[in-house]
């Protein structure tokens, strides 16, 4: 699908709409620290089929601000709503809030999303890019979904593993003991992962959209636009790789991405050991953070997020961004989706937006 010849270019002095990797990628390398959520190669890979990644670039005499979307046709109508990617995304710039004229950059953004009948945005935020909440205050509503957990790998070795809890102390010194990790980097150590990865997703009774396909690991493993790294835990006595994970490294940046573990090994959980071996070699290499991420759903208190916590009590707040465009539409859309059914009070629906709701989860709560 290609929205280029739809798409209408307000004053192209201010808005430009990036869709070339060139032009996308010159643009991020004016922002001093990104992260690969925000790569041409990674909205390319991760969109589904009838989403089309876009840059939006606005420009000042003060610098740059940058906002990437996914757009998609709203199916039986002439209007369109945008989405972010999986992760962590929302709004980059190179402007310092006092130099920053929020109004007239937020003037033009409704304006562009108005005259290309898009009706809804919606956007993860990044819990460490700054000024994203002053740049979109007030732009639609932005709300709290929990907590990230993070490393800050600017401090000595020893400081970091002193914020361990004395039960992950535990697990690692028993780990090291039984298993080794080291660099994956064979085609079949990857597929060893994926297997592993998808095992997962099916014990925690995840949706579709988290069974990354062959093709999805492949782009993200090859993509120049940042540094992927697999890293992959053998058990000693029989070789067996027995968990895995994928961390992706960009700027001052190391997120950790994906992982996979086998269950017969849920008690030792080389995962914890994985992060670690991690840890030590992105302190070494200069990185300043490493995201570890949430809860699922964004609790603060589910086995994940205490997994995760386990290793730091450095937070960051994760938020979402959410941004009716257009009201009537809107509104209009919802009812159709609804189908009569009167009973449902659309504000109720969390699923954003709401015109896309599973209907699963619109009746369970009537």
């Amino acid at each position: 699908m290609d929205f280029k010849k739809n798409i209408k270019i307000l004053k192209i002095d201010m808005i430009e709409i990036l869709k070339d990797k060139e032009d996308w990628v010159g643009a991020l390398n004016t922002i001093e620290h990104t992260d690969f959520y925000f790569s041409y190669d990674y909205h390319h890979f991760s969109k589904n089929q009838e989403e089309e990644p876009i840059l939006i670039k606005y420009s000042t005499e003060e610098g740059v601000l940058l906002l990437p979307l996914l757009l998609r046709n709203i199916e039986g109508t002439a209007y369109k709503d945008a989405i972010s990617v999986y992760g962590y995304a929302g709004v980059l710039t190179n402007i310092s809030a006092k130099d920053f004229d929020r109004e007239s950059f937020q003037k033009t953004l409704h304006n562009f999303f108005e005259d290309n009948q898009i009706v809804s945005v919606f956007s993860r935020l990044h819990p460490f890019m700054e000024y994203q909440d002053e740049l979109l205050q007030g732009l639609g509503s932005i709300s709290d979904q929990g907590m990230v957990v993070y490393l800050d790998l600017s401090l000595p070795i020893d400081v970091q593993r002193a914020g361990f809890n004395r039960r992950l102390k535990t697990y690692l010194n028993k780990a090291r003991k039984v298993c080794t990790v080291s660099m994956g980097t064979t085609e079949e150590e990857l597929d060893a992962f994926i297997h592993l990865y998808h095992e997962n997703m099916k014990r925690v009774d995840a949706t579709e959209s988290y069974f990354f396909d062959k093709p999805y690991f492949d782009a993200l493993m090859a993509s120049k636009d940042y540094t992927p790294c697999l890293m992959v835990c053998r058990d000693n006595e029989s070789q067996q790789i027995i968990a895995g994970a994928i961390f992706v490294k960009k700027d001052n940046m190391v997120q950790y991405h994906l992982s996979g573990l086998h269950e017969d090994f849920f008690e030792l959980n080389p995962i914890k050991l994985i992060i670690d071996e991690m840890r030590l070699i992105a302190s070494e290499e200069g990185y300043e953070f490493m995201n570890l991420g949430g809860g699922r759903g964004g609790s603060n208190e589910d086995s994940l997020f205490r997994f995760k916590s386990g290793f730091s009590k450095a937070f960051k707040d994760f938020k979402l961004w959410k941004y009716i465009v257009n009201d009537k539409v809107y509104n209009d859309l919802c009812q159709k989706h609804l189908d009569g059914h009167s009973e449902v009070d659309i504000k109720e629906v969390t699923f954003f937006p709401a015109y896309r709701a599973p209907y699963s989860s619109i009746f369970n709560m009537t």
